[in-house]
């Protein structure tokens, strides 16, 4: 990964003055359970060391100005008439916590400087969306000395996005990046929404992201028909009960044989047993039992590949591949599917190794992954000059 420029420095050339704030909030994996938080589902997720940084300054005019370094592409607002625009793209995310907290804590509007910096790879499913609002979240907590706990401020910008972009998002990567620095995973629940916080695997086991660079077009509806299908087994066993998928239980489902047509009940059963694993991790790491927590993280990929099919000939291939050297712990699909990256856990002597064997993949499928060494990041933080 790059080292980040000084975002005071970019801030200061951009707009000659220097920020009055700065705040860095980390890029978000999901271990388990990442496909069930449409029902009320249970998920393991990281803090990563790829992060999204925020600086702001104040304006005396009302308009909002916007630079993203990384691309050096500027964008522009105004207090007066601020809405979501679809060709404001990533400034609409700034722009949802302005009108948000400005409206909810009967705020003062002021004219804004923002400089936008990230070194999160794009498309790979690591939340730099919430990293986003997060990280101008707690800008506006500090410049407004705002009361609000971690958790507080999670909900908020969750609901600014959700708000502004008119569609309700999932809480799960807010609350992970609440997460503090350190060698730490978070499960959270989503129907409670909230986290709690246990102890990622000691040294050596490292983690590494590989893109598979498996070109895919949108696979929004793919993965709603994922949720209808798992809706519809819901609807027949619990009809007229306030039952979420999490609280069946897998033999329920044999009752829909004949009923269901047998893709559905697949789906299903992938989430409630998906709800099922988070807790089993996390009671394999609380017994530092590592060997039976990559284990129940390679067979959640089963289940994404047989179960959910979500998965494609090259992820597969990098699990399988991955599996292969004894130095690995388990390796794992993540993000939406359909291509994008694996997780693989493994230890520290035991990467070269692993890189070496990808010049394979690209001889037999014809794209060059790319592997991004990462860990646990610095977490949610106010950045000091």
């Amino acid at each position: 990964m790059s080292t980040m420029k000084d975002i005071f420095a970019i801030h200061q050339a951009e707009y000659d003055m220097l920020p009055d704030c700065a705040s860095a909030a980390p890029a978000i994996v999901k271990i388990l359970g990442e496909h069930t938080d449409f029902t009320d589902g249970l998920v393991m997720a990281a803090c990563l060391s790829f992060e999204v940084k925020i600086a702001i300054s104040f304006r005396k005019d009302n308009s909002l100005r916007f630079y993203a370094a990384d691309f050096n592409e500027r964008k522009r607002a105004n207090i007066v008439t601020l809405k979501y625009k679809r060709e404001d793209r990533w400034a609409n995310h700034i722009k949802s916590i302005c009108d948000y907290f400005w409206r909810t804590f009967d705020l003062e509007p002021k004219g804004l400087n923002v400089t936008i910096q990230s070194t999160v790879p794009l498309g790979l499913g690591l939340g730099i969306s919430a990293a986003l609002n997060m990280a101008t979240a707690n800008i506006f907590k500090t410049l407004y000395n705002l009361d609000l706990r971690q958790d507080e401020l999670a909900f908020h910008a969750w609901k600014a996005q959700s708000t502004f972009f008119d569609k309700e998002v999932p809480i799960t990567n807010y609350l992970g990046i609440t997460a503090p620095a350190g060698r730490s995973l978070s499960v959270i629940d989503l129907r409670l929404k909230k986290r709690r916080g246990i102890q990622f695997l000691p040294e050596p086991w490292e983690m590494l992201l590989t893109d598979s660079k498996v070109p895919r077009v949108s696979v929004e509806a793919e993965l709603e028909q994922r949720i209808a299908d798992c809706n519809t087994c819901l609807s027949v066993l619990a009809a007229g009960q306030n039952r979420s998928i999490r609280e069946i239980e897998p033999r329920e489902l044999d009752e829909l044989l004949g009923i269901v047509p047998e893709r559905k009940r697949r789906r299903c059963l992938h989430v409630l047993e998906e709800v099922r694993r988070v807790s089993e991790a996390e009671d394999a790491i609380s017994r530092q039992d590592y060997v039976s927590f990559g284990k129940i993280i390679n067979k959640s990929h089963a289940s994404l590949r047989s179960l959910y099919e979500i998965s494609c000939p090259e992820i597969d291939w990098l699990t399988k591949r991955a599996l292969e050297l004894d130095g690995v712990l388990c390796s794992r699909l993540v993000g939406q599917g359909f291509g994008g990256c694996t997780l693989t856990i493994l230890k520290r002597e035991e990467k070269e190794t692993y890189i070496n064997k990808l010049e394979e993949y690209e001889r037999i499928f014809g794209f060059r992954p790319i592997v991004h060494e990462v860990s646990t990041g610095a977490g949610l933080r106010i950045l000091e000059h």
